[in-house]
């Protein structure tokens, strides 16, 4: 069981997308203590909205801009470990990003590994079971 400490906590995250020749990719990020694979988010921006919110989060983790959607496609929990060892739980809310800009160069590029992955690889790869489910059932 995990030990919880205070509320959960909201959170923000974009789903990096585009088009290819083989269909839908997704772009998947590694975290930077686990090396897990998951996709850019961060907490709430004050003068933001959350869309905004998590296409900085995109930028700063991942090194892409795009179109952003105004609405989450929903939200995945996930407990985060924190250093104190005990957890708190976060609810992320999930939106959308058509990426038109990747970068060479950026603020998290040598923390972070990025992968275009298909939307079955991205399912596989990454372990937030809620998460999976939105990646699986994501459309344009």
């Amino acid at each position: 069981m995990i030990r919880s400490e205070r509320a959960e906590r909201r959170q923000v995250a974009a789903l990096p997308w585009r088009r290819s020749e083989g269909g839908l990719q997704v772009m998947l990020i590694s975290s930077r203590e686990t090396r897990r694979w998951v996709i850019p988010k961060g907490g709430r921006m004050a003068g933001k909205t959350d869309a905004e919110a998590a296409a900085q989060e995109a930028l700063e983790e991942a090194g892409i801009e795009g179109l952003i959607a105004h609405d989450p496609i929903g939200t995945f929990r996930y407990a985060k470990i924190l250093k104190s060892g005990a957890a708190r739980w976060c609810v992320v809310s999930v939106y959308p990003l058509e990426v038109t800009v990747e970068h060479d160069e950026w603020q998290e590029r040598a923390e972070r590994e990025r992968a275009w992955v298909s939307r079955d690889e991205a399912v596989r790869r990454v372990d937030e079971p809620d998460l999976k489910v939105l990646i699986a059932g994501f459309e344009t």
